[in-house]
């Protein structure tokens, strides 16, 4: 049983933790709920929103794999922990209000007075637990942060293809390296240089003629 819970909590981004398909995320978080590992406990909002953002989370499928009362309690004091952990850090999920509205006025409140706490970095108790702030902070950055450098580091590659694409429409590739030589302030010789002059600047000048841009947007 636990070797599965790991496949399943690395699936879901926090490895200790495959198919997607047959994966039961809302039976994963009712696992760890019951596991009072509190390294679990620490990596719960990070399990929480790759959930949601995999679109395998469901509120009231969790609350019916838990049947204890006190688990159940349990469960609801996580969300507010993760909701009010994440306004902490600033992450805007646009699914955060709904899931808010899951829970009853009692975890609302819990909610408030965690993030209050997250604010002075004091202890979070959950069901009579204690968990680090520091460590609650920290376990998070380290596993679901990593999947926004990598968005990053997507993105920048998606970018620098789009203008390396662009460039090669307009440019020939001797044009193209005499582009980032002069960019990068690179030593160019006098041939270079002139050819620079001569040919690649006169296109960078229509390049950024505003006029010709705004034309050319119309046209596309």
């Amino acid at each position: 049983m636990k070797n599965k819970l790991n496949e399943n909590l690395k699936e879901l981004g926090f490895p200790l933790m495959h198919k997607e398909n047959d994966l039961d995320a809302n039976n994963v978080l009712y696992e760890v709920v019951i596991s009072k590992d509190m390294r679990l406990w620490n990596g719960f909002p990070v399990i929480l929103a790759n959930s949601v953002k995999k679109d395998l989370f469901d509120f009231n499928k969790t609350m019916e794999y838990l049947k204890n009362r006190n688990d159940k309690n349990t469960f609801c004091e996580l969300v507010a922990l993760s909701l009010a952990l994440y306004d902490n850090l600033k992450f805007n999920f646009s699914w955060s209000k709904e899931l808010y509205n899951f829970l009853n006025p009692n975890y609302k409140e819990k909610y408030k007075n965690y993030l209050k706490d997250l604010d002075s970095k004091k202890d979070l108790l959950v069901a009579k637990f204690k968990i680090s702030t520091e460590q609650l902070k920290g376990t998070f950055r380290n596993y679901f942060l990593e999947e926004k450098v990598k968005l990053k580091e997507l993105l920048e590659l998606k970018d620098e293809y789009t203008l390396e694409f662009a460039l090669s429409q307009v440019f020939s590739p001797k044009q193209k390296e005499l582009f980032y030589k002069k960019l990068k302030n690179e030593k160019l010789t006098k041939t270079d240089k002139e050819y620079f002059s001569r040919t690649v600047k006169k296109k960078l000048l229509a390049l950024a003629n505003e006029e010709l841009h705004s034309l050319a947007q119309k046209l596309l």
